[in-house]
């Protein structure tokens, strides 16, 4: 035991009132008192929900949890946490991944628990989980929820969001049937479970591994099989020996262990949403890390995992290669192997442990699945404090391109005119997307891969470059220019393009520029301040949020919730 007296204690442990009241309100659960003899108090902060497919099994993960809780000595305490179901939530559930984390860090530093385990997995429940822990700053694991099993339609394996973004283009170019449209819809989906791509749910997960704050193979499990309640049950196993040992989350996630995620998010063709996820977590624990890292970094870092949206298979294949061990295993020297885990091994012990059982699925660094992945990041006098894109989803020839824009004001402007047969476009057109930035929407949605025009899916075009202050969802794929800083909302040069520009893409330099002269652009920027109007949204969450929200290049975070906390409470219990 740590020489550090147990928190729990403080509240469990006193043989007086205060002591009597937090015993016998806890007993009313059914804790007898041999429980109270200074055992470890572990709290289980769950997001289960019927509302998402993703958790909806958690509560029965939480009991293989409890049972390696009381295995190894310790107390475990379900507690919930809002859930933030990613297909149904309104306006965007990036909306509130923040209030999420405020709720997380306040009901785990309100109440009398000496560690945590962080039960999640859709796409900003994870997030949201690991940046409330980290601001308590005790011991803390993650559980994910794991993906779903494969999808089936017409013989074929297909995958969650990534099918759904090319069987629709494919209806609206008249290529597919509704009806096959419709019936793919039940076979998509075909257990609890995320996303079954490497979207930014499973991109969490596989983060979680590479940040040393969940076991070996927690991402790439699939949520039905019975060796992801075995990894909970050593989870609560580990959790207990963690609060044993201080060993603190800033400990686990650090600096070394913000790169060796970066490299894995390269290596797996990874979400761009998890960019703000890890700049916002960063900034919880206070570890300097800047947008460029993200491109900085994985210069040397190929695509090895061919799972969709940049690759073939999906995530019950890459848990059958080998999942996230064995990408760590290939990464080999790039990685730090000397970074800590929450599992007591070193991540090049865990990388020597892992074997790769399928090259189709993971590649090796000589003979790679693809480039240098990872994320692009753009900056330029339309992207002032950066953008960033995608290389692995978008068609190389659009790397580099030149195109006049076609100018959407707001999300609302796009739906009226993208169908309409007289919208002036072509193939070498840039589609521009305004006011889907954090305070613009608000909440940044993932409305950033546009849906391209009818006429042009009609004459065989797939993919144009598409530029918003919007996120895109990690399941989809395109030459798509996303999290332009500042937003147009914010005033950022976004606020000021207008139909006919000309905007020039330079993606091997880095580049993102407006070729419109600063003259005119002084000239729009006073017409733009002459003409905004008051924000509509004056009271609750939304205002809070708009008047404090970070922009994308800084993640998108609060700006007081920037910064390391701790553990304590302002003021004892009377």
């Amino acid at each position: 035991m740590a020489d550090k007296p147990l928190r729990s204690q403080k509240s469990y442990g006193k043989l007086d009132r205060d002591g009597f009241i937090h015993r016998s309100w806890i007993k009313g659960t059914g804790l007898p008192d041999h429980v109270f003899d200074g055992r470890p108090i572990i709290g289980i902060c769950n997001t289960w929900s019927e509302l998402v497919t993703c958790q909806v099994h958690l509560r029965e993960l939480a009991g293989f949890v409890k049972r390696g809780i009381w295995e190894a000595g310790g107390v475990p305490i379900e507690f919930p946490a809002m859930s933030l179901p990613e297909t149904q939530m309104r306006p965007t559930a990036m909306l509130f991944r923040n209030l999420l984390a405020m709720e997380v860090e306040e009901s785990i530093r309100a109440n009398p628990i000496d560690g945590v385990v962080l039960m999640g997995g859709c796409d900003k429940t994870t997030p949201g989980l690991l940046m409330g822990a980290a601001s308590v700053d005790l011991p803390a694991i993650f559980v994910s929820s794991g993906s779903m099993l494969n999808g089936k339609f017409q013989g074929h394996d297909i995958g969650s969001g990534t099918d759904v973004w090319r069987f629709s283009e494919a209806v609206r170019a008249g290529e597919m049937t509704l009806a096959d449209f419709m019936s793919a819809e039940a076979g998509m989906s075909r257990s609890a479970g995320v996303c079954n791509t490497m979207g930014t749910a499973s991109t969490m997960a596989s983060l979680t591994e590479a940040l040393g704050i969940s076991l070996p193979n927690n991402a790439a499990l699939p949520a039905v099989d019975s060796r992801r309640k075995v990894l909970a049950h050593v989870t609560g196993n580990r959790i207990v020996q963690l609060v044993k040992d201080d060993v603190r989350i800033s400990q686990v996630i650090t600096r070394q262990a913000f790169e060796n995620a970066i490299l894995m998010h390269a290596a797996v063709g990874g979400s761009t949403n998890a960019v703000v996820h890890l700049l916002a977590l960063a900034g919880r624990l206070g570890v300097p890390l800047d947008l460029h890292d993200f491109d900085e970094i994985a210069r040397e870092a190929p695509l090895l995992v061919n799972l969709m949206p940049s690759g073939k298979y999906l995530m019950e294949d890459f848990c059958y290669a080998g999942g996230a061990p064995a990408v760590m295993k290939e990464l080999g020297s790039l990685i730090h192997r000397d970074a800590v885990t929450v599992s007591g091994l070193t991540q090049g012990e865990i990388a020597d442990a892992a074997q790769v059982w399928n090259r189709e699925v993971i590649g090796t660094r000589e003979a790679p699945i693809g480039p240098s992945s990872g994320v692009w990041v753009l900056k330029g006098n339309l992207c002032p404090d950066g953008a960033i894109l995608k290389p692995s989803a978008a068609t190389p020839e659009l790397l580099t391109h030149r195109g006049r824009a076609v100018v959407f004001e707001t999300i609302e402007d796009y739906h009226a005119r993208i169908d309409d047969p007289d919208l002036e476009v072509d193939a070498t057109s840039i589609l521009v997307l305004k006011g889907c930035g954090p305070k613009g929407y608000p909440g940044m949605p993932e409305v950033g891969n546009m849906a391209l025009p009818p006429k042009l899916l009609h004459q065989g075009v797939r993919d144009m470059v598409r530029i918003s202050d919007a996120r895109m969802s990690g399941t989809a794929y395109g030459t798509v220019i996303l999290h332009v800083a500042p937003e147009a909302e914010a005033g950022g040069p976004l606020a000021l393009v207008r139909n006919g520009d000309e905007i020039v893409l330079d993606g091997p330099n880095r580049t993102l520029d407006l070729l419109v002269d600063e003259a005119e652009l002084v000239r729009r920027r006073q017409a733009w301040e002459a003409g905004r109007e008051p924000s509509k949204y004056t009271r609750g969450w939304y205002k809070l949020y708009i008047d404090t929200v970070l922009q994308a290049d800084r993640g998108v975070d609060l700006d007081f919730l920037v910064g390391k906390s701790t553990a304590d409470v302002t003021r004892e219990s009377h």
